[in-house]
């Protein structure tokens, strides 16, 4: 049985709301710490929490919201708990505000099937509930609160207005029979005679039509001594008999009207589609059918088009993202290429004066390309993360400094961070890097200033919920939202502002990846991003990433990679890469600092020395290796002979199933390509010291 702290017994049963509401932070709400909450409230409470039935308490003079487990579905991807009744359904106060003064006033109301226009999963949707407002005594004998008792009723109403819909159109063809009977016979052949339909009667006892009317002839050749002759499920055609005859079945089990369509055989051979309403009368039929080929051939064909047109914007993206890569490389390569002929030039010459600054240049050009890179792996959702259990709080705080001095004094930055936020689980350096893109682009949105605004969330999507955002899994994730009161988007601008090298900003403003990064960051994260925004009035994006599910384990901290102290490692390192310059260039770097370096060019040549007896202090391997066997393999059969081995993992991308979104082992690091020498040193003297 759940162990309930003293003084907290009116919460015993009340599920993971309960739970929630012991663990929540009560001290800055209005309804003060929970210790202090008054007798009426805790057994108002109580009965809500124990309730079978959705419900909740709004309490005090804002209404602060209380509710049980069985309300949480009836709030979509809203947090209620220990919010303002107004603030949670802002979108239906004009109606619920009546009612909740009523109550407050001391008078009970009730409302069946109710209409309410709520925004619950990010749109505005009708619904429908039936729901009772009661006032609930304070201990003095005040009005304290409200308690509303509710049912979501929107599917019945809905079918209820189907149904309705359906009686009206049969009582509307049932008149309209009656009123052909009572005319007079002579009409009543002249219409069928001229009729455009096609029209029959047939019995169901026997399965043949008794009659049919000119129209059915014109249309599919037969004549109506022809079409009586034989079974109607003859003229049907096979792959449609099975659907057919189930339509028969459900006419004679007293349906009164079913619309359905199907192919019929004409005389030539060839098949018509043909739409059907059909009306019993005991066990006689009768039929209204309309000639639908020509309409299935256009939609076929439009749909053809459809799939033209989607490979041709297909091909349009990848044109613009080749083109746009190409230009953005080729300006990178020039840079490099230029500053490199140079030295070669002025080396020659003797003129070596400003030999650093041309190698700062060109290393600049090349540090821009590796960013160009990662941006353009974490769009195709290829980048090589690092995912630990991850506080957003913490993380945005650490970030304030940065975005503030980025923003500029015209930008005023302000953050509302919820408590008890849960914990995340995702790469924070490329979490960080999302914010910061998101970030400069709600700067650049705001040319004369305005507010920049980064806000987090606790968010529990149900099945419904979760099916409008894909990638998310039902249940609990954390929402990370960066808005902006600037220019905002057009329609046209945010159906494309995912796209890769899609941008609106000046020439050599923007890549036009940043988006495109976060949107697969968040996708490889298991998450979701949702752009908001109108001309005019702003922009916000929402990051939806998912709960860390073992809330026990501490988040771990960012270390980023330091600047080597300049001393002498001690220790072997052994390095495996299939590029021989870069396994070089690593050798000779790590030599000249003091460390014994022992290569291999794959996995079973580090093998074969292994087992010969090299006991390195280190292992740097990259992932990608040939030979069968890669690098993440590799470690994890050196590390069950070598337990207590340090490795470290180089990649340039997350190479299919061998780096997943999952934290690595122990004493394992992982460092992405290209990387500075100074950042290969740091990793390689952190992980020997540790060992």
């Amino acid at each position: 049985m759940e162990a309930v702290k003293p003084g907290l017994g009116f919460l015993t049963g009340g599920g993971n709301m309960g739970a929630r509401i012991r663990a929540h932070d009560w001290s800055h709400s209005p309804l003060g710490p929970i210790d202090g909450w008054p007798g009426s409230l805790r057994s108002a409470l109580s009965l809500v929490l124990n309730s079978k039935f959705p419900c909740y308490l709004g309490w005090g003079p804002e209404f602060t919201i209380l509710h049980n487990d069985a309300y949480q579905p009836l709030l979509g991807e809203k947090c209620a708990l220990g919010r303002p009744l107004r603030e949670v359904w802002p979108e239906a106060w004009d109606t619920i505000g009546p009612i909740v003064a009523r109550a407050l006033a001391g008078e009970a109301s009730y409302f069946e099937d109710l209409p309410l226009i709520l925004e619950r999963h990010g749109y505005r949707e009708q619904t429908y509930y039936t729901f009772s407002y009661s006032p609930v005594r304070a201990d003095d004998g005040s009005v304290g609160g409200i308690l509303c008792t509710v049912i979501e009723t929107t599917a019945k109403v809905q079918a209820i207005a189907e149904l309705q819909e359906k009686e009206d159109a049969l009582r509307h063809l049932n008149e309209r029979l009656a009123h052909q009977a009572a005319a007079h016979a002579a009409d009543r052949d002249r219409l069928w005679r001229i009729s455009q339909d096609v029209m029959a009667a047939a019995s169901l006892a026997t399965g043949r039509f008794l009659t049919v009317n000119p129209a059915f002839s014109d249309t599919f050749g037969w004549s109506e001594h022809e079409a009586t002759s034989v079974p109607f499920m003859d003229l049907v055609h096979p792959d449609d008999k099975q659907d057919v005859a189930q339509h028969m079945q459900v006419l004679a089990g007293g349906t009164p009207l079913v619309r359905y369509e199907n192919r019929v055989m004409h005389k030539d051979g060839s098949h018509r589609w043909v739409s059907w309403t059909i009306v019993p009368e005991g066990e006689l039929l009768y039929g209204v059918a309309r000639d639908i080929t020509a309409e299935r051939q256009q939609r076929e064909a439009l749909r053809q088009a459809e799939d033209a047109l989607r490979q041709s914007q297909k091909m349009e993206a990848v044109g613009q993202l080749t083109g746009g890569l190409a230009h953005d490389f080729n300006n990178m390569l020039a840079g490099v290429a230029g500053h490199l002929e140079l030295m070669k030039l002025k080396l020659r010459l003797g003129q070596t004066a400003d030999l650093g600054e041309r190698i700062d240049t060109a290393l600049g050009a090349t540090q821009r390309a590796a960013a160009l890179t990662h941006r353009l792996l974490a769009f195709s959702r290829r980048q090589a993360l690092d995912p630990k259990p991850t506080d957003v709080n913490t993380l945005v705080a650490s970030m304030m400094d940065l975005v503030t001095h980025t923003a500029g004094p015209s930008i005023k930055l302000e953050t509302r961070l919820a408590t008890s936020l849960w914990t995340t689980f995702c790469d924070p350096n490329q979490l960080e890097s999302a914010l910061l893109n998101l970030a400069n682009n709600a700067r650049d949105a705001m040319p004369d200033g305005g507010l920049l605004l980064i806000e987090t969330s606790n968010v529990v999507l149900d099945e419904a919920a979760a099916a409008h955002h894909p990638g998310l899994r039902a249940g609990e994730h954390v929402a990370i939202s960066v808005s902006d009161n600037g220019s905002g988007m057009t329609p046209d601008v945010l159906a494309r502002a995912f796209d890769p090298f899609f941008t609106t900003k000046p020439l050599g403003r923007g890549t036009g990846l940043g988006l495109s990064m976060v949107y697969g960051f968040a996708t490889q994260s298991h998450g979701h991003v949702r752009i908001s925004s109108e001309a005019g009035l702003g922009t916000t994006v929402r990051l939806t990433l998912p709960r860390h599910v073992a809330g026990d384990q501490e988040t771990q901290p960012r270390h980023p990679d330091a600047a080597p102290d300049g001393g002498q490692g001690k220790g072997v390192v052994m390095v495996v890469d299939d590029e021989e310059n870069i396994r070089a260039v690593m050798a000779e770097v790590l030599g000249m600092h003091g460390y014994t370096v022992a290569l291999a060019a794959d996995a079973h040549a580090a093998l074969r020395q292994l087992h010969a007896g090299l006991a390195p202090d280190l292992l740097v391997t990259d992932i990608g290796l040939p030979g069968g066997m890669n690098g993440r393999q590799l470690a994890d059969i050196a590390r069950a002979h070598w337990p207590q081995l340090p490795v470290l993992l180089v990649t340039g991308y997350a190479e299919g199933t061998v780096m997943k979104n999952e934290p690595l082992p122990p004493q394992m690091e992982l460092l992405v390509k290209p990387f500075a020498m100074n950042a290969l040193l740091a990793r390689v003297r952190a992980l020997v010291s540790r060992r």
